[in-house]
């Protein structure tokens, strides 16, 4: 697809610099005029700023384009951005045709238009709210305005995963192993008194199916307690083994937590395997208040490490694939005399 000029994008804006709620961030200026591919339909998502629960999104697609946090105080999450299919044209369209279809648009009154077209300088205030208490700045993006331009969207809503499959967004593999591990679970935290032996079963027979080991379960410190840290000083495009789950569970909290960062479900499949640093993070936007937040230890994100949904409650296959954090502590770097080691391909199984 390609990405309209900004004046095309512009009229397609209210005031606030959104269309159906919707923002489209100063950031995303840098992408217009140019051609990416489609990564996945946004026809839902996570809502990460009220309970967490899956959302419907209309008309939308992620393109392979990540936000680099320019315009929000060098935020450093690099979210998955959302695309508008108003905001797109099919690649190759010819010039002749997109002034065919300026052609075809009935004239309007010239002052009327000009006050409800967004201009750039609209934009970019829209990317901060007045903070009435003064002190730092509430910023708003598309993660922060998530809630307010989509749809409830129940997990038992079946509709949602015949467009996962049929849009090219999983592959029937993936969707028959989600189903199956959902329904294990389910039924593993049924109060039947089973849930011990299914985990065990799970845990030992998980190679048959090349999967992971029982994805839930918890750390061993009192929270409270402080939890085990480490320095390495990881820079981008280091390899680093990720440790083994066990290891990753002796640095837990009963919370599932080390230092206040949560050790995720999501994370499980990649333990293990190598990959390279992305970036470090020190800073990211809590979508909840749109305040700016520091990391007070380190922390780094790991390239092509994604949340992938695999075992969500009630957002199964969400195609946002928010980058997962990673305590140095959960890591090992890579030296240059382990020639053999290889960085891992991108994780795609469901269980």
């Amino acid at each position: 697809m390609e990405v309209r000029s900004r004046e095309e994008i512009l009229r397609t804006l209210d005031k606030d610099g959104c269309l159906d709620n919707l923002p489209f961030m100063p950031e995303m200026f840098a992408f217009c005029d140019q051609r990416f591919r489609v990564y996945k339909r946004a026809h839902k998502t996570c809502d990460t700023v009220f309970p967490v629960r899956g959302r419907r999104m209309d008309r939308a697609v992620h393109l392979e384009t990540r936000c680099d946090g320019q315009a929000h105080g060098g935020c450093q999450a690099g979210c998955l951005l959302f695309w508008k299919e108003d905001w797109l044209k099919p690649a190759g369209r010819t010039s002749q045709k997109k002034t065919a279809s300026h052609a075809a648009t009935p004239p309007r009154d010239p002052e009327s238009e000009e006050s409800q077209i967004c201009n750039e300088s609209q934009v970019f205030a829209g990317s901060q709210a007045y903070n009435p208490n003064g002190g730092a700045p509430r910023f708003k993006c598309q993660a922060t305005q998530l809630p307010y331009a989509t749809k409830d969207l129940d997990s038992w809503d079946v509709r949602q995963y015949f467009e996962d499959y049929f849009s090219g967004n999983v592959g029937l593999r993936q969707l028959l192993d989600g189903l199956v591990y959902s329904m294990y679970y389910r039924l593993s935290q049924a109060g039947i008194g089973l849930g011990p032996a299914m985990r065990w079963f799970y845990d030992k027979f998980h190679p048959l199916w090349h999967g992971t080991q029982f994805p839930r379960k918890c750390g061993c410190i009192p929270v409270g307690e402080p939890t085990p840290t480490a320095t390495l000083d990881l820079q981008p495009g280091e390899l680093v083994r990720i440790k083994s789950y066990q290891d990753i569970l002796n640095t837990l909290d009963t919370e599932n937590k080390n230092r206040g960062l949560l050790f995720d479900a999501e994370m499980v499949p990649y333990c293990g395997g190598s990959y390279r640093v992305l970036k470090r993070v020190s800073k990211i936007i809590d979508e909840k208040t749109g305040i700016m937040r520091e990391f007070r230890n380190p922390c780094v994100i790991l390239d092509s490490v994604i949340c992938q949904s695999r075992y969500s409650y009630c957002r199964m296959f969400c195609p946002r694939s928010i980058y997962s954090y990673w305590r140095e502590a959960w890591l090992q770097r890579v030296t240059p005399h382990s020639c053999d080691e290889k960085v891992s391909p991108p994780v795609v199984h469901s269980r």
